[in-house]
């Protein structure tokens, strides 16, 4: 009994095959940004960098979907279309990129809004997050550390696991893509 499937034309047909299952196996980032402005630009930046990387990276622009505010009384109609359709993307990912700014003093609503529908509309809503790798960044006015400690605060109560490091820009610090580079690549070799 041959352990070689028959029909296949080793030289093309093997390569294709091997080149599927490393695109399938690829572990893949999900790259979110909070805002249309400085961390979209910032987003696009990683988004660039990891195209040179052994990863798949899919970023998303929360401000193109249209997320009703979470109550408990919105809870009742329903998980919305467009949390629905981001829950699987959130699943998938193997890691985290978080772009966002600070505002006063903390994470922006969009971002926490979002997480708030993620953490009721599925059922193991712990696995969406729990063992997984993020990397925070922020393009902010000011520091923007208070963003960035509220993050880590709230990604490690969901279970993941936050990088100490983080991708700072802002009035002080430019956009550094060797620094930047090695950040990513060390969330990489985590996942």
């Amino acid at each position: 009994m041959s352990l070689i499937p028959s029909g296949l034309n080793y030289g093309i047909d093997l390569h294709k095959k091997i080149v599927q299952l490393h695109i399938a196996m690829r572990k893949k980032i999900l790259l979110i940004s909070a805002t249309s402005r400085n961390n979209l630009t910032l987003s696009n930046k990683i988004q660039e960098i990891t195209a040179n990387l052994d990863v798949q990276c899919d970023l998303i622009n929360l401000e193109e979907f249209e997320i009703p505010l979470y109550t408990p009384i919105q809870q009742k109609s329903g998980t919305p279309l467009p949390v629905q359709e981001l829950i699987p993307r959130f699943i998938d990912a193997s890691g985290f990129i978080i772009c966002a700014p600070e505002y006063n003093g903390s994470i922006p609503p969009i971002l926490t809004n979002l997480i708030a529908w993620i953490s009721v509309s599925t059922d193991k809503w712990r696995d969406v997050f729990n063992g997984k790798i993020a990397l925070i960044g922020t393009h902010s006015g000011g520091g923007g550390n208070n963003f960035l400690q509220a993050m880590k605060i709230q990604l490690a109560h969901l279970g993941a696991i936050v990088l100490p490091r983080n991708i700072v820009v802002n009035s002080y610090a430019e956009f550094n893509p060797d620094s930047t580079r090695e950040k990513i690549k060390q969330l990489i070799e985590l996942l």
